[in-house]
């Protein structure tokens, strides 16, 4: 099971920080998790400038230009939020007993290390 999936809230806990124009100590949720390349997508994190080049859309719009996107941040330099006191913490695993409509089941569930409560 994965310690970070896409929706959760994410804190920036390395690189320069906010006074030096870096993004250590924001907060923003996943927005996309790239597996392979053990990076995600935070939003309002590491924004980056990309050239798009100049088209047409079916009605003969203009589109292009310089924008503004964020850019994949590697998934150790992020640690996801605890949910009671609003700072980063580990995520710890933990099997509980589910009983629905008179089956049970054993789910894996994912839970912050500092306040014990499920993510």
């Amino acid at each position: 099971m994965a310690n970070i999936k896409k929706g959760d809230l994410v804190q920036v806990i390395s690189g320069a920080t906010q006074a030096r124009g870096g993004d250590r100590g924001k907060q923003g949720r996943v927005i996309e998790v790239l597996v392979e390349q053990d990076r995600v997508v935070v939003e309002g994190v590491n924004f980056v400038t990309k050239h798009v080049r100049v088209g047409q859309t079916q009605r003969g719009t203009k589109t292009g230009g310089i924008e503004t996107v964020e850019a994949p941040i590697h998934v150790s330099n992020v640690a996801i939020v605890d949910p009671e006191t609003k700072k980063p913490t580990r995520v710890g695993h933990r099997t509980e007993e589910v009983t629905k409509d008179g089956v049970t089941k054993t789910v894996r569930v994912r839970y912050a290390k500092k306040s014990g409560k499920d993510l």
